[in-house]
C-alpha cells in the first residue's frame, strides 16, 4: 500500500471516532503534554494522521471530506509535496488570504457542530481560546479522549531510557538552591505551589538530563513544588539507583508518571501557579477549592539568564565546535571536487568531526544541509533518495548543531562550492550586512527582540525582500536549541533581553527553485554601558567560525561593516588556532584574512 493510500485510510479511522462521538471535526496539534516543540514518536499523532513530517503544524480533518493542515513559511514547500493527493488542503500561516482554523470551520461545518481536542495535547491557554474563537462562529469545543489510542495500531511506547545527572561543575547551582530560589518566586507572586511540565524547566530544576525527546536532553516527567515538599512524576524505570539516591538527598520524592492526574485531582493545598502552557486535561481537573494562578512559570526565566558557570561552559563548547567547523569546511573545500559528496555525506562527515570533541553528546537539532535549490527550503532535510550530489560551484546552505556537557551550540554558515552568480552574490552580502548590524546593536534595558528585529532585515526590505521566519531563538544550556521566552522576530514578544541570556542571529533570503542564504551565530546578551539613561546592553558573538567571505560584494559594504567583520574573524583566530595543528591554523589564516 502506498503512504497516500495509507493517509487516506488514517483519516477515515479518524472520523469513524468522530462520529461515533458526534463531532464534525477534530484539530490534531504537534505537542504533546508537555507542550513540547519536538515530541517522542509516541505523540507525534498529527505526523500520523497527515503523512506531513515538518516539526511545526496543526491537522484539521472534518467529517466531509475536507481538512486542512496550517504551518509557517519554513515548511510551505515541503508540506504542499507531503499533502498532495491526501484530502488535506494546505493553509499557509501568517499570509493575509489564510483564514484561521475557527474561521475555517465556520464557514465549512453546520452552525452548531462540535469540533474535538485531546485535552492532554494542548494547552489550556490554546483551548481557552479556541472555544472562544469557535463560539463566535456557531460552534462548540468538545474535549474528547485521546482518538489515537484506539486507531494506531503500532504506535511507539513512551520511551524508557534512564536519565542521568548533570554534574554541578556543569550545572553552577545545586538542584535544592533552584528549588529554593523557584519558591521565593512563587511567594512573589501569591502562590504556595507550582506544576511544572515543560521538560527543560524540569530538567534544569533538577540538574538532571535524559535522551526521550530526539536532540533535546530531556525526560518524560511532571514536577510538583509545594511548601513542604517537591515531587518528580516519572516512570520507575527511568531511575537509576544513583539518580534515586541522588533525588533523595535533595528533598525529591518520586511517583509513577501516570499517577499525576490522580495528584492533580486531589490536590490540597491552598493555590497552585499553572502556567498557559499546562494541558488543558491537568489544568481542568484542578479541585475548585484551589486559587488557580495563571502565569508564566518563574523557571523559564530563571532558566533563561544563564550562571557564570553556564556561561564559561558556553564558551568552551563554542570553540571545540569551532574546531570541529574548521576541520569540516577545510575538508569540504578540496572533497566538493570529488564531485561523489552528496548533501548527507557532508551531514555524516560534520558529525563525525563534532564526535570526536570532548562531551559531545549528540546533535542539537537534525542538520540542514541544503545545496543551491534545497537551501531555498527553509527547513530542509536530505534523505536518500533526495540529497543533491554537490559541484563546485553556488552555494550550500549548512545549519547545524551540537549537545555537549557544558553547552549547546546553533550554527548556520551558508558556504560558496566555487563560482557563484551575481544576483547570489548580492543576496548573500545583503544577508550579511543585516546579520552585523544586529551583532552590534546596544540597547537600553527594558527592549525586546521585537524592537531589534528591524535591524537585521532593513537592508533587504530597500531591496524588496523578506523571510518568514523569525530571526533569533534563546539557546539553552545542554537543552533544547529553541528556548524562551525572548525572541527576535517581527510578531511581538513581549519578553525583555536581559544580561546572560543566549540568542542566535540568523537572517536569510529565499529564492525557491534557485538557492537560499542565511548566516547565524549565537551570541550572549552582555552589560555595555550605564548612562544618565540607564543601563544599556550589547551583543557578544559565542559561535567561532569563519563567515565566508568569497561570496561577499564589497562594494556593499561600509567601512564599519568590513571593521566589525575583521574584528570578528581575529576573534575567531586567536580562539581556535591554539587547538589547531599547523595545517589547519594555515587554511584558518587565510579563511579570517581582513577584507
Amino acid at each position: 500500500m502506498d503512504t497516500k493510500t495509507e493517509i487516506r485510510e488514517r483519516i477515515e479511522a479518524l472520523r469513524a471516532f468522530m462520529k461515533e462521538r458526534g463531532l464534525a471535526a477534530f484539530i490534531v496539534p504537534s505537542t504533546d503534554p508537555h507542550s513540547g516543540e519536538y515530541v517522542p514518536g509516541h505523540w507525534e499523532s498529527r505526523k500520523w494522521i497527515s503523512g506531513f513530517t515538518g516539526s511545526a503544524g496543526t491537522a484539521v480533518i472534518t467529517l466531509y471530506n475536507i481538512g486542512g493542515l496550517w504551518t509557517d513559511s519554513r515548511y510551505f514547500l515541503q508540506a504542499e509535496e507531503q499533502l498532495k493527493d491526501t484530502g488535506i488542503t494546505l493553509f499557509k500561516e501568517r499570509m493575509p488570504e489564510t483564514p484561521s482554523i475557527p474561521e475555517w470551520l465556520g464557514s465549512v461545518l453546520p452552525p452548531g457542530s462540535e469540533v474535538g481536542i485531546d485535552g492532554w495535547v494542548n494547552t489550556t491557554e490554546e483551548a481557552i481560546a479556541l472555544r472562544t474563537e469557535l463560539k463566535s462562529y456557531g460552534l462548540q469545543l468538545t474535549i474528547t479522549e485521546d482518538p489515537f489510542a484506539h486507531m494506531w495500531e503500532d504506535r511507539p511506547n513512551l520511551p524508557e531510557s534512564p536519565a542521568h545527572i548533570l554534574p554541578l561543575a556543569y550545572a553552577g547551582i545545586s538542584a535544592s538552591e533552584k528549588i529554593q530560589a523557584i519558591r521565593r518566586h512563587l511567594n512573589q507572586c501569591n502562590a504556595d505551589s507550582i506544576l511544572v511540565s515543560a521538560l527543560d524547566e524540569i530538567a534544569w530544576t533538577l540538574n538532571l538530563r535524559g535522551n526521550d525527546v530526539h536532540c533535546n536532553p530531556v525526560f518524560i516527567s511532571y514536577l510538583l513544588i509545594t511548601p513542604d515538599e517537591v515531587t518528580l512524576f516519572i516512570s520507575p524505570r527511568k531511575l537509576t539507583p544513583e539518580v534515586s539516591a541522588y533525588l533523595s538527598g535533595n528533598g525529591i520524592q518520586t511517583k509513577d508518571y501516570a499517577g499525576i492526574a490522580d495528584e492533580i485531582t486531589h490536590f490540597t493545598g491552598k493555590s497552585l501557579l499553572v502556567p498557559p502552557e499546562t494541558n488543558y486535561a491537568l489544568s481542568a481537573s484542578i479541585p475548585s477549592s484551589v486559587s488557580v494562578i495563571r502565569t508564566d512559570s518563574p523557571v523559564k526565566y530563571m532558566k533563561a539568564i544563564k550562571n557564570e558557570t553556564e556561561i564559561k561552559g558556553f564558551h568552551e563548547a563554542m570553540k571545540r565546535d569551532g574546531v570541529a567547523m574548521v576541520r569540516f569546511l577545510m575538508w569540504l573545500e578540496q572533497a566538493v571536487q570529488s564531485g561523489k559528496e552528496t548533501e548527507t555525506s557532508i551531514d555524516e562527515k560534520l558529525y563525525e568531526f563534532r564526535s570526536g570533541q570532548d562531551l559531545f553528546q549528540g546533535i542539537s537539532f537534525d542538520t540542514i544541509a541544503g545545496y543551491q535549490a534545497h537551501g531555498a527550503i527553509v527547513h530542509y532535510e536530505a534523505t536518500p533518495e533526495s540529497a543533491s550530489t554537490l559541484k563546485p560551484e553556488g552555494l550550500l546552505l549548512l545549519d547545524s548543531g551540537a549537545q555537549y556537557t557544558d553547552g549547546t551550540t546553533d550554527i548556520t554558515r551558508t558556504i560558496a562550492l566555487g563560482p557563484v552568480s551575481e544576483a547570489q552574490r548580492t543576496d548573500y552580502t545583503l544577508v550579511l550586512k543585516g546579520f552585523i548590524a544586529l551583532s552590534k546593536a546596544e540597547f537600553p534595558e527594558g527592549t525586546c527582540g521585537t524592537q531589534l528585529d528591524v535591524l537585521a532585515r532593513q537592508f533587504m526590505w530597500k531591496a524588496g525582500i523578506n523571510y518568514g521566519h523569525g530571526t533569533g531563538h534563546g539557546v539553552g544550556h545542554f537543552l533544547n536549541v529553541h528556548e524562551g521566552p525572548h525572541q527576535i522576530r517581527m510578531n511581538h514578544i513581549p519578553a525583555p533581553l536581559l544580561p546572560g541570556m543566549t540568542i542566535t542571529n540568523e537572517p536569510g533570503i529565499y529564492r525557491a527553485g534557485q538557492y537560499g542564504v542565511r548566516t547565524e551565530n549565537t551570541m550572549l546578551i552582555v552589560p555595555s554601558q550605564t548612562t544618565e539613561f540607564g543601563e544599556f546592553y550589547k551583543f557578544e558573538p559565542l559561535t567561532l567560525c569563519p563567515i565566508d567571505k568569497k561570496p561577499i560584494r564589497p562594494d556593499m559594504m561600509t567601512p564599519e561593516e568590513k571593521a566589525w567583520l575583521n574584528a570578528y574573524h581575529r576573534k575567531v583566530y586567536q580562539e581556535l588556532a591554539p587547538l589547531l595543528n599547523p595545517e589547519e591554523q594555515k587554511w584558518l589564516e587565510g579563511a579570517t584574512a581582513p577584507i
